[in-house]
């Protein structure tokens, strides 16, 4: 029987932008080896599969074209963005996801969809040999999170500007690194190197501001700011802490729908 696959651009308003996920919503799980292969195939970030639990909840997994990841953003967001533009779910109930990273919820905001995601604090670390001749920079501060180093430069100029070596990247012991700076326009600016898991770097990455945003609420004195991704296809993110949770809002576009035919 024939799959719908939908692709949508997460974290954004318009098409083209944010970051693109596909998204598979199966009748029950499959084996690991055909969701990887489907998202080697898909060749975007993230593919997400979920599939529906006897509580109207759903199981939701998140596979890049290399590896299975524990936390996606835009790729949860896309999901929930298909559960109520498809009809699994009506835009007023809020839709739940059982994940690696525990429960995950998403509501509708308007045009907007606000996640309700675990904190990921980063604590100060020293820099790993290379790390900063990878980049290019010389970091204001440097951290480590569950998942990912995370790097602060002295202005948004040198985000935008950076040009990383992905082959020393890739060498380092974790998934990414995030790079980040306040911003002229935003409360910050960020960008997201993953060479290690098949990315070298995301559009917009929600679960990397499940640590910029304990950060800048530390910073900047304040719980609710709004962060850009300074990737080429940019993203906007809403972002609200509390507690040990994270609140990402951004918005979601779909872009084309087919259908798997194995």
């Amino acid at each position: 029987m024939p799959l719908r696959v939908t692709q949508v651009d997460a974290f954004a308003g318009q098409p083209f932008a944010g970051n693109p996920a596909a998204v598979c919503v199966l009748p029950d799980t499959r084996e690991d080896e055909w969701l990887q292969s489907v998202a080697r195939e898909m060749n975007l970030s993230e593919t997400a599969f979920l599939w529906r639990q006897p509580d109207n909840s759903f199981e939701l997994r998140w596979f890049t074209p290399s590896v299975e990841v524990d936390l996606c953003g835009h790729a949860t967001l896309a999901s929930a963005h298909v559960l109520w533009e498809e009809g699994y779910l009506g835009r007023a109930v809020m839709a739940r996801f059982h994940t690696r990273s525990g429960l995950l919820t998403a509501a509708a905001r308007g045009a907007w969809i606000e996640l309700d995601f675990p904190a990921t604090p980063a604590s100060e670390a020293e820099p790993p040999k290379g790390l900063a001749e990878a980049l290019g920079l010389t970091p204001l501060w440097t951290g480590r999170t569950r998942f990912d180093y995370l790097v602060e430069a002295d202005s948004e100029e040198t985000v935008r500007r950076l040009t990383p070596d992905f082959t020393a990247l890739r060498r380092l012991p974790v998934r990414g690194v995030i790079v980040t700076a306040p911003g002229r326009e935003f409360d910050c600016v960020s960008r997201f190197f993953a060479p290690v898991s098949g990315i070298d770097e995301d559009p917009v990455t929600g679960s990397a501001h499940c640590a910029l945003g304990p950060h800048w609420a530390s910073r900047l004195g304040k719980k609710d700011l709004v962060a850009f991704q300074a990737s080429a296809r940019g993203g906007v993110l809403r972002v609200r802490v509390s507690g040990d949770r994270v609140g990402l809002a951004g918005q979601a576009v779909t872009i084309l729908r087919g259908e798997l035919l194995c």
